[in-house]
């Protein structure tokens, strides 16, 4: 799971929040809880930005007991799936071939904001020599950042 901390400082009358393992990713909110409601989709532009860019995705550092924002788990498939790709140097198109599908279906496959089915990823990761591991853990278990 991807799960990045977060600074948060009061301005005034809102709570900025920062995360600073990705550049640029910033949002606010009126309460702390709000600010950090408002990370996910700010961390998840920021990595969606990166992909399109072609640059590498910066991990989470660890957390030092500040609070951490996870990303859904699609999006952290998707993000694992192009940092593959990233270190290997392969292309969408490389991806649509080794796949046999369409360059349209891969670019679907990498949208974070598209809700991709768990096979086609999964049929991803066997081309690329991985397999999918699931995990399900209590709640009050701290993310491993």
């Amino acid at each position: 799971m991807l799960a990045y901390p977060v600074d948060l400082e009061r301005d005034g009358d809102m709570v900025i929040a920062v995360i600073p393992d990705i550049p640029g990713a910033h949002t606010f909110g009126v309460s702390e809880a709000d600010a950090l409601a408002h990370c996910v989709g700010a961390i998840e532009e920021m990595l969606a930005a990166r992909m399109c860019d072609r640059e590498a995705i910066p991990l989470p550092s660890i957390a030092n007991g500040r609070p951490v924002v996870e990303v859904s788990p699609l999006s952290a498939l998707k993000v694992s799936l192009y940092g593959i790709m990233w270190e290997r140097q392969l292309r969408k198109s490389d991806l649509a071939r080794l796949l046999n599908v369409n360059q349209k279906q891969v670019d679907r496959l990498l949208d974070l904001n598209h809700a991709s089915r768990l096979d086609q990823l999964q049929a991803a990761f066997r081309v690329l020599g991985k397999r999918i591991a699931i995990q399900v853990a209590d709640d009050d278990v701290p993310v491993a950042a």
